[in-house]
C-alpha cells in the first residue's frame, strides 16, 4: 500500500515537533519580540541607568560606520539604542534596519573584537554574517555569539561622552569564562 507525501506529513511535523532538538537560537527567539534596550544587568557606575548597547552619535548624527559602544540608557525610546532579538538569533536595530556584527575576519572572531551595524545577512569579501551576526541570550544573561565561547563584554573603565552627565564604555567580545560576570550579563528592558 502506497501513501502520498501530503499524507504522511501529520507525522512528519508531529516527529520534527517533539523529537528533534530547537537550536539555542530558537529557543531565546521570544526574549525580544519587539525593538527595546538591551542592559548591563549590572549597573557599574550608572546606578540609576545603567548601561545600554548603543550606536555611536545623537539626533541624526548618527555613526554607524564606528563600533558600537555601551552608553548609559537613555530615558524614553532612543533609536540608537532600541534593538530587536529576532528568531534567528540576529541582533536587530531597526532605526537603522541593520544587525549588529561581530568583526571577525575570515569566519574567525577574536577576543577584543568590535562590534557594529552591518546589513542584516551580509556576505561580501571578509564579511559573512552567518558566522558573525547570529547571538545567543543565555538564561544568565550572556549574549554569546553562536558557536563561540565569546561573550558581548563592555570594558573596565568609562569615561564621559559630550556631557558629564553620561557616561560610555568600550564594547567588544570576551571569552565568557574570563570576563568577570558584571561585563558580559545583560537584560531586555522596555522604556
Amino acid at each position: 500500500m502506497r501513501r502520498s507525501i501530503t499524507s504522511l506529513l501529520p507525522v512528519l511535523t508531529a516527529f520534527m515537533t517533539f523529537c528533534l532538538p530547537i537550536p539555542a537560537s530558537a529557543q531565546t527567539a521570544d526574549a525580544m519580540p519587539e525593538p527595546g534596550y538591551l542592559r548591563l544587568i549590572d549597573r557599574l557606575d550608572r546606578p540609576d541607568d545603567g548601561y545600554c548597547l548603543d550606536v555611536l552619535g545623537a539626533n541624526g548624527t548618527y555613526r554607524i560606520d564606528m563600533p558600537l559602544t555601551a552608553h548609559n540608557c537613555k530615558p524614553g525610546q532612543a533609536p540608537d539604542g532600541l534593538v530587536s532579538l529576532r528568531a534567528d538569533g540576529t541582533l536587530y536595530f531597526p532605526a537603522f534596519d541593520q544587525c549588529v556584527t561581530v568583526m571577525g575576519v575570515n569566519r574567525t572572531a577574536l577576543d577584543g573584537t568590535a562590534l557594529m551595524l552591518k546589513p542584516c545577512g551580509v556576505t561580501k569579501a571578509f564579511l559573512r554574517a552567518g558566522e558573525f551576526q547570529t547571538f545567543d541570550l543565555q538564561e544568565d544573561g550572556r549574549l554569546v555569539l553562536a558557536g563561540t565561547d565569546l561573550c558581548v563584554t563592555v570594558g573596565s573603565r568609562s569615561a564621559a561622552t559630550f556631557s558629564s552627565e553620561h557616561a560610555w564604555r568600550a564594547l567588544f567580545m570576551g571569552v565568557c569564562e574570563e570576563v568577570p560576570g558584571e561585563r558580559v550579563r545583560w537584560e531586555t528592558a522596555f522604556p
